[in-house]
């Protein structure tokens, strides 16, 4: 691995004294930037973008060039573990993504193979090597994968838009066939980002979106639980460096989370970052959690928020700063600048 030019997101994990404080964003390589539109439209489809190596590292290199973010994440998508599987992945346009054969029988979910990273996801491994001599060093690479939680939400409603009517009368019913489903996806997922630490990614995050939507009981037996499992089955150390695992997670779960086995949890804007870090403590690091719509405000609003939300996380490390959730496609570029350029030079006195 390159030795890091710029390294604050891993020793703010750490705790460890930095100067200011780290932020990337999540889909910070995305609609709102118009050189990311650019290459898309070049690529055919986003399925196309993902697939294409290529194209993928351009776009994940581009927000670095025009913003001064601690941390590059490769562009790829948390359906393609999926996809390997064989279930006809997809995009409508406008409308995100779905799945020609949802998963609904036991008999199904038998038959699904756990992909071998190394055939079945090849692009984004061959993309995150690509990422990696572009960077040079310059700051970490994050790798991801979807949680199996959240993989399997997709892959039995069939897409992404949904109630969620569906999987949500298997956990009522305590249908068989869903446990077996997670626990193969938690030894794909586990087996992917494995995969990617080894390509050279740095830190390894679950996005463990559609948790959510389970009440407390069921979130810790079918969401939590194969997180656990997965991040048991995950690389922490790597060439003699430790290795992070990032977990995001919709809606106040603090009380959960705290045994999920993860270093960093990236909490929604839903979240009080001075009760998360009273809650957790030292055992987690912070991530999060400016609300994105905060970045369609004037300059000096958006100044403003990036203060409160460093005030209410407070001095000292052990935070990543970040939105509460992806950057939404109707966001002004330059209202980034005054984002990353806010939180490096208001953080600094928490610093010293």
């Amino acid at each position: 691995m390159n030795k890091l030019k710029n390294d604050s997101l891993l020793r703010t994990i750490w705790r460890q004294p930095i100067e200011s404080t780290p932020i990337w964003i999540m889909r910070q390589a995305g609609r709102y930037l118009p050189e990311y539109r650019r290459v898309r439209e070049k690529a055919g489809n986003f399925l196309a973008l993902c697939k294409t190596p290529e194209l993928a590292c351009e776009v994940t290199i581009q927000p670095l060039q025009r913003y001064a973010l601690d941390a590059a994440i490769v562009f790829s998508d948390i359906l393609t573990i999926p996809d390997a599987m064989g279930l006809g992945l997809g995009f409508h346009e406008g409308e995100g993504p779905y799945f020609e054969r949802p998963l609904r029988r036991l008999e199904d979910i038998k038959q699904l193979i756990i992909p071998d990273p190394a055939q079945h996801l090849s692009y984004v491994l061959e993309a995150i090597r690509l990422i990696q001599h572009e960077l040079a060093g310059k700051v970490p690479l994050i790798g991801f994968c979807g949680s199996p939680w959240t993989l399997a939400s997709y892959m039995v409603e069939g897409k992404g838009k949904t109630d969620f009517a569906v999987i949500k009368a298997a956990v009522e019913v305590q249908e068989p066939w869903l446990h077996l489903l997670l626990d193969k996806l938690a030894q794909a997922v586990s087996a992917h980002l494995n995969a990617q630490i080894e390509a050279g990614v740095q830190v390894v995050m679950l996005f463990d979106t559609w948790g959510s939507i389970l009440e407390a009981p069921a979130y810790r037996e079918f969401s939590l639980r194969y997180i656990q499992q997965a991040a048991a089955l995950i690389r922490r150390e790597y060439q003699g460096q430790k290795i992070p695992l990032i977990l995001y997670t919709r809606g106040n779960r603090l009380d959960l989370l705290r045994d999920s086995s993860c270093d960093v949890l990236g909490v929604d804007w839903q979240v009080n970052l001075r009760k998360a870090r009273e809650e957790l403590g030292q055992r987690l690091a912070l991530q999060g959690n400016l609300d994105p719509r905060i970045l369609l405000q004037a300059p000096e609003m958006i100044r403003q928020k990036v203060a409160e939300v460093l005030h209410d996380y407070g001095k000292g490390s052990g935070h990543i700063f970040n939105l509460g959730h992806g950057i939404t496609p109707d966001i002004p570029p330059e209202n980034v600048s005054v984002l990353v350029d806010a939180v490096h030079e208001l953080s600094k006195p928490y610093h010293q």
